[in-house]
């Protein structure tokens, strides 16, 4: 017998007992980035190679080490996306969104892929929401972009997220950065790992953000971006810091924060815990304001932030956060015997039609063991159907929570059951708040029970 095959290593499978605490952190963004202004926009899974490497850049860890290629017999390089702005701008792009009114704001949910050493908060396979602002130069979007962060984490109740700005500056400025940066990591070329001596080269403020621990050490007394912004990144900078002020959201500036892709310039930022390890960002993004142009689009400012939805579930597990409650049945139906299935059906029918949850048996089980069923799936009502209430046209529901019977008119039953799901509703019985949950969030339109 041939042994069972198992996920790939660095994925994992969601199950039916945990999609509501997903859905509960994927409808908590989404709506607040509808708040905030933002519409959705899909993308491909993957892109043209060459797409990356121009705007995530060549000398970084994801470039380099993590991305996922493939190629088809035809066909050119594409490489699995490992992050949602490229691809979102190159949509924008290509689909001429940029001829239209500013700011114009996106947001998506996604699953990217790196490959990576797996531990806990980092995946091969992850999911990412994210946000893009394109057309603004101010720094009131920026703070504008990082109050919707800071909202989405206050909305999903997370604690302990601290806040951390800086600026990398622009081109010109970053360019006598980087001078000074070479000048002091020559000195100690030697014991730099071999990556960080190529980005020596190429592009030494990767170095920055290097995982090695000796290459961290040496970062430490390195120059600091703050001290090379020219006047117009100090001032923007400065105007971020005031509107953050305004807004009360609190920061901290981190003059070693550099972001891991190469398109970022001037703003960058993370929200950052320590509540689940060395993976502690939940959330992290910033200023690219020249990559609409390297990706062969008319100059346009731009910015965004991307959030890890597997690192903000670790986070809220952890802190016993609130979470949706799972949908259940709203009735369960249990016919007899196989004489009494076609009415059973047909209620079941009639009761989904008006957006209601309904089960029925469907394999046979004793009366017993149906309502054993009936309590496993937490089936707020259960319907006994028998050749008596078949024949006479009326049958009794029963409320789970508080065990009263009530007698329908099955030739009603949707007018009735209406009625019944009401009164319980106006009982204020605390075990019926889920239930008026799960039955108006499964309804078909918003019209008919209130």
């Amino acid at each position: 017998m041939a042994g069972i095959i198992q996920r790939p290593k660095g994925t994992m499978d969601v199950l039916p007992s945990e999609i509501n605490k997903w859905k509960t952190v994927e409808e908590i963004v989404e709506r607040q980035a509808e708040v905030f202004g933002f519409r959705e926009i899909r993308i491909p899974t993957f892109e043209d190679t060459g797409l990356f490497v121009r705007s995530v850049g060549d000398t970084t860890d994801v470039v380099q080490k993590e991305m996922y290629t493939v190629t088809a017999t035809g066909d050119s390089s594409f490489t699995l996306r490992p992050e949602g702005t490229a691809g979102a701008i190159r949509a924008v792009i290509e689909n001429g969104l940029l001829n239209e009114a500013f700011p114009q704001k996106y947001y998506y949910l996604l699953s990217c892929f790196r490959h990576e050493k797996p531990q806990a908060g980092r995946l091969r396979e992850f999911h990412q929401f994210g946000c893009e602002m394109i057309g603004s130069p101010s720094p009131a979007a920026d703070a504008d972009l990082i109050a919707l962060a800071q909202s989405i984490i206050d909305s999903l109740e997370i604690k302990n997220v601290k806040l951390y700005i800086n600026s990398i500056g622009c081109p010109e400025c970053r360019a006598k950065y980087h001078e000074a940066l070479k000048k002091y990591f020559e000195q100690y070329r030697d014991k730099l790992c071999d990556t960080c001596k190529e980005r020596l080269e190429k592009n030494p403020m990767r170095i920055l953000d290097c995982k090695s621990d000796e290459d961290k050490k040496l970062a430490k007394n390195a120059p600091v971006i703050l001290d090379y912004l020219c006047d117009d990144c100090r001032a923007h900078f400065d105007g971020l810091r005031r509107a953050l002020g305004v807004m009360g959201i609190n920061f901290k500036v981190d003059p070693r924060l550099v972001r891991g892709l190469d398109y970022y310039t001037r703003t960058v930022f993370e929200f950052i815990t320590t509540e689940i390890g060395a993976q502690g960002t939940v959330c992290g993004g910033g200023r690219y304001d020249r990559l609409i142009e390297q990706l062969g689009g008319k100059p346009a400012p731009a910015l965004g932030f991307g959030m890890g939805i597997e690192r903000i579930l670790l986070i809220m597990q952890k802190q016993n956060c609130n979470f949706f409650e799972p949908t259940t049945c709203d009735l369960y139906i249990a016919p007899m015997n196989e004489n009494c299935l076609d009415e059973a059906v047909r209620t079941a029918n009639i009761l989904r039609g008006d957006g209601v949850s309904v089960e029925y048996d469907l394999m046979g089980r004793s009366l017993k063991a149906q309502m054993k069923y009936a309590d496993k799936i937490g089936a707020a009502f259960v319907m006994v159907l028998g050749e008596e209430e078949v024949e006479s046209g009326f049958a009794k529901i029963k409320n789970m929570a508080t065990g009263k019977q009530t007698e329908v008119d099955l030739e009603n039953i949707s007018e009735e059951f209406e009625e019944l799901f009401c009164n319980a509703i106006m009982e204020k019985d605390e075990d019926f708040r889920k239930i008026e949950e799960n039955f108006l969030k499964n309804r078909k339109n918003g019209e008919g029970r209130s």
